[in-house]
């Protein structure tokens, strides 16, 4: 679908006095006059082929030619032998173009995993080497590659380059090639320069395993009495399993002060309070209320982290900066975040969050909650997991039925096919899922990686302790585990692999909640009612407006980081801060009925990342609208119909696979329900 000539030249000219005005790459090259010669020349060259498609493939192709790539005339020499104006080579050229792309990227990310591999799982000692080989990165020089060889200007010529407003307002109307050729032009529409994506890459491992290796020896914290709370050798990771931890406490009649102390070292983290030696040690005690570190009951000295985490942040940001003006339609890392990869305008995306965050009906479950536990809520109670069913059962009990069940990454992966048939997979389907996942041992906490290629597979990581897998680790593969199969079905089972994947994070998010769920019923725990489906409304909610608040925050951090481009760590903790108590004020406090707290800034996504924390919050949506869905329908058919839509815009996909745009409204009526019919 083309846009009509006069309407495409000023869309076009405007763009390129924008990517001009940006001086990214270099200055635009070519005058009006140069590129309406080239124009002239294809149009007399190929007189059968639609004007419009040359004017926009000749605009699209000038955009990114820059002095190495040769002159005026060499551009327009290119354009003529380039141009592809039969209808059946150019279906030809593209369906080759996507063949090739699937493997030159699929093995780049081949080559990623295996290098990464040392510093992301646990096989042993991490080399000094090690970080070398990991902060490589085979995906730098591509894009450099495939402009310098002019396969990308090939690309730009040839096929239409949109807009997010072109996908959101004509999408509707496009075939699946159409929607795979915007995709492919997508790949082009910036040209980051090798050294850019190579610290880009640099930052962000060293980002990663910063957070990977952040752990907190719970035996060694004392309460202002003395007293240890938690069992020896228990470790826990920040974020995740200190958050983990307090969720957990919900179950024991005791959990209280356990819990309390988790928010204090917490706070302590946020702060940058927390003594350097505590980190990923077991060797001093710390007291985490009166911030003193002691060892064989002697006080011992010390120096704080000092604003490491927010150092890390900042070199993050600060490499994003260096591929900023490379982006002509999205000059930003959050122009990026919101236009490229949510596919939805900041403007919107935050308005549902806080259409979520501020109606009614959340002062009318903060109370139900409240009137639950029969104390006043504290500032952690953003955690309160207490609707979900697992909330009936002890934590160690949990421990000990999957630690009996997953002694070992070789178990999970053995009992995959099983787990699928419980979820409702065929065997055949369940068996094609078993063999395209990996399960790997994991340093961190543990994720999902998906292939780009269909003869490679997904991967797994999920972190086993030496007693076997506990409950919380499960939880997480679990969840990871949703995550992979989305992977495996939209990449092995969709009709174009340049659509592989959904529209964002946010969309294999949501189906990991999905599974994430289900967690108990695959353990043999859970039982459905219509209590059930009200308190998962519930607990949905909450959860929701929980994450959606840190959402915000990271978003509001990356704007000021934005509006402060120069400032120092100790200056971006103080932002943090401040930015999270505002936002808790705003939204959080109303409901606990404490003002002031930080807390909102203790995940780690913040830090390893980038502004990616948004995409849980608007996952948890789209999982409720999907769980809605499903309700009297077959997860493992609904879920491949799904995956196989492909990334599409996130509306788009959304009416195609439930029917419904994204919305808050489902979830908010469906807690309202909740409520009412909830007696305690």
């Amino acid at each position: 679908m083309w846009l009509k000539p006069v309407a495409l030249v000023v869309a076009i000219v405007l763009t390129a006095l924008l990517f001009c005005a940006r001086q990214g790459l270099a200055k635009n090259r070519f005058s009006e006059q140069n590129l309406e010669e080239t124009i002239a020349k294809l149009q007399n060259q190929y007189p059968q082929a639609e004007s419009g498609r040359i004017q926009r493939g000749v605009r699209q192709a000038a955009l990114f030619w820059q002095e190495q790539d040769g002159s005026a005339d060499d551009f327009t020499d290119f354009c003529s032998q380039a141009f592809i104006a039969d209808t059946a080579d150019l279906h030809a050229a593209f369906m080759r173009i996507q063949d090739n792309l699937e493997q030159i990227y699929g093995h780049a990310l081949q080559v990623n995993r295996f290098l990464s591999q040392p510093l992301q799982l646990d096989l042993g000692p991490i080399l000094p080497i090690d970080y070398r080989f990991a902060e490589y990165d085979p995906f730098a020089h591509i894009l450099d590659d495939l402009f310098h060889n002019r396969i990308a200007f090939t690309v730009l010529l040839n096929f239409p380059m949109h807009t997010l407003e072109e996908r959101l307002n004509l999408g509707a109307g496009w075939s699946r090639a159409q929607w795979a050729q915007s995709r492919l032009t997508q790949l082009f529409s910036a040209r980051v320069p090798a050294a850019v994506n190579q610290q880009l890459a640099k930052a962000y491992v060293q980002a990663d395993d910063y957070i990977s290796n952040y752990n907190i020896f719970m035996h060694q914290l004392k309460d202002p009495e003395g007293r240890r709370l938690f069992s020896a050798g228990l470790k826990l990771i920040s974020h995740w399993g200190l958050r983990d931890e307090l969720k957990s406490q919900y179950a024991a009649s005791d959990g209280l002060p356990r819990q309390q102390m988790i928010y204090q070292v917490m706070l302590r983290i946020i702060q940058q309070e927390i003594p350097a030696a505590v980190i990923n040690s077991d060797q001093v005690d710390w007291q985490p209320f009166a911030n003193t570190l002691s060892i064989n009951g002697k006080p011992l000295p010390f120096e704080r982290e000092a604003d490491i985490r927010y150092q890390t942040l900042l070199e993050i940001f600060q490499a994003e900066r260096l591929a900023d003006p490379f982006y002509p339609m999205e000059p930003s890392k959050i122009d990026r975040r919101f236009l490229r990869d949510r596919e939805i305008p900041e403007e919107k995306f935050e308005a549902m969050l806080v259409e979520l965050l501020t109606d009614p009906v959340g002062k009318k479950v903060a109370d139900l909650i409240r009137r639950r536990l029969r104390r006043d809520l504290q500032p952690f109670d953003i955690w309160y997991n207490g609707f979900k069913t697992r909330s009936q059962y002890a934590e160690s009990e949990l421990d000990r039925r999957v630690a009996e069940r997953y002694p070992s990454v070789q178990a999970f992966h053995a009992d995959l096919p099983n787990i699928f048939s419980k979820l409702g997979f065929s065997e055949s389907i369940g068996a094609f899922l078993a063999e395209k996942i990996v399960v790997d041992p994991s340093r961190g906490a543990g994720y999902a990686m998906g292939a780009m290629m269909r003869q490679d597979n997904a991967h797994l990581r999920t972190r086993i302790e030496p007693g076997g897998m506990n409950y919380k680790g499960y939880n997480i593969a679990i969840h990871e585990l949703g995550h992979n199969v989305e992977q495996v079905f939209s990449l092995n089972r969709i009709d174009h692999t340049l659509l592989q994947g959904v529209p964002n994070t946010a969309f294999t998010e949501a189906f990991a909640f999905v599974f994430q769920s289900r967690d108990l019923a695959l353990l043999g725990l859970e039982q459905k009612s219509a209590e059930h489906r009200d308190l998962q409304a519930l607990d949905t909610f909450w959860a929701t407006c929980e994450i959606a608040a840190v959402g915000l925050v990271d978003m509001k951090v990356w704007h000021w980081m934005t509006d402060h481009p120069s400032a120092t760590p100790a200056e971006l903790r103080v932002a943090v801060v401040q930015i999270a108590r505002d936002v808790w004020n705003q939204y959080w406090a109303p409901l606990i009925g404490q003002k002031d707290s930080e807390i909102l800034a203790i995940y780690s996504h913040m830090i390893d990342i980038g502004l990616y924390l948004p995409d849980y919050s608007l996952g948890h949506i789209i999982m409720f609208q999907i769980e809605d869905y499903l309700r009297d329908k077959n997860l493992a058919v609904e879920m491949e119909r799904m995956c196989r839509l492909g990334r599409l815009t996130p509306e788009a996909w959304m009416q195609d696979a439930v029917g419904q745009p994204i919305s808050v409204a489902p979830l908010l009526q469906a807690t309202r329900k909740a409520v009412a019919g909830t007696k305690k």
